[in-house]
């Protein structure tokens, strides 16, 4: 026991650091190039002018915000995970991202040209955010109704998938008739961007996805439980559709707040959770969830590095680099390599 224990503490203290080595390679490297020295002096006050903005109203939300987003996205999909019992479910999956952007597409290509917002206004910003944090709730409250009536969990699943399609077709509907000035904020939103949060947006951030992780950190041993089968887990006093409606609220927070605020980011809620269980070599949700933090942050970090092309001058969507990354783990998952795929 003192042997696992020492590993796992030594696994956490080295997740831990990688974390923090990741968080200051986003700060120095960037599209334009700067000295470790400028970035210093920048972040405390005493750079030049064009530097300082660059490191404190750019590099540093950002760095800020993967940090915040890979821990909420990788935990949601954790939830997700556990609850279906089914390796390949995300946040994606109930549709909770795309209601988010069903919110999104409704502000920005109907209600927008209405009121001539121009795109880089504040009003605007906010806007776009409560309206993704809306239809985000909005397909949780569904989805968490159709479950509250439902037994069978997968069937609940069925609808999520149901429902993000139905989404899809009604936001390709609004896509078509959109003017292009329109079409092309939105498709941007699509693309996943940590770089437009401002440091009021990045403290709703923090509280919402505070919220969501001590929910879900207070559903340590339901989800544990479960992991044995609903009948496992109603012998041991688990209530399963009061259970279900917390972990389905818990993991909306969570995937709604980052899609609101950063845009869709694609495969960090399915692959990370495989990629933590394979470094820790447990489903213990009491190890998981903090090692997950660590993980979601790591790999969202090193993404927003990779994507700022360094030194390059140009700047490509984080979605596209979590993709690249997501998507042999997806596969690695589906073909099943060390029965990682059998596990649930």
């Amino acid at each position: 026991m003192k042997g696992i224990s020492s590993r796992l503490t030594l696994t956490m203290a080295g997740l831990f650091l990688l974390v923090v080595l990741l968080f200051v390679a986003d700060l120095l490297i960037g599209s334009t190039r700067m000295d470790a020295a400028e970035v210093l002096r920048s972040l405390f006050g005493h750079g030049t002018p064009g530097g300082e903005i660059i490191v404190t109203q750019f590099r540093l939300p950002k760095a800020i915000t993967a940090l915040i987003a890979g821990a909420a996205m990788s935990v949601s999909g954790l939830l997700m995970q556990t609850l279906f019992r089914n390796p390949l479910a995300g946040p994606d999956v109930l549709g909770v991202s795309s209601g988010a952007g069903l919110g999104v597409a409704l502000t920005v290509l109907t209600l927008t040209p209405l009121f001539t917002l121009s795109s880089g206004s504040a009003l605007q910003g906010w806007g776009i955010i409560l309206a993704a944090w809306a239809g985000a709730g909005a397909v949780m409250i569904i989805i968490m109704a159709v479950s509250a009536r439902m037994r069978d969990i997968m069937t609940v699943l069925i609808i999520g998938l149901l429902l993000a399609s139905a989404i899809s077709a009604v936001v390709s509907l609004l896509q078509y008739f959109s003017n292009e000035a329109m079409l092309r904020t939105y498709v941007i939103w699509t693309m996943g961007n940590l770089g437009n949060i401002s440091y009021p947006q990045i403290r709703a951030l923090t509280l919402s996805t505070a919220a969501g992780l001590i929910i879900a950190f207070l559903m340590v041993k339901p989800l544990n439980a479960m992991l044995l089968g609903e009948t496992f887990s109603r012998t041991v006093g688990v209530k399963m559709k009061s259970t279900r409606a917390v972990l389905l609220a818990s993991a909306s927070i969570l995937a709604g707040s980052v899609t609101a605020f950063c845009g869709p980011l694609a495969f960090i809620g399915v692959a990370v959770p495989h990629i933590g269980r394979l470094i820790f070599g447990t489903t213990d949700h009491r190890t998981l969830m903090p090692g997950l933090a660590l993980c979601g942050s790591a790999v969202l970090l090193l993404s927003d590095i990779i994507s700022t092309m360094p030194g390059g001058g140009h700047i490509i969507p984080v979605n596209t680099v979590t993709s690249l990354t997501g998507i042999p783990v997806v596969l690695w998952i589906i073909l099943g390599r060390n029965g990682i795929g059998r596990r649930f």
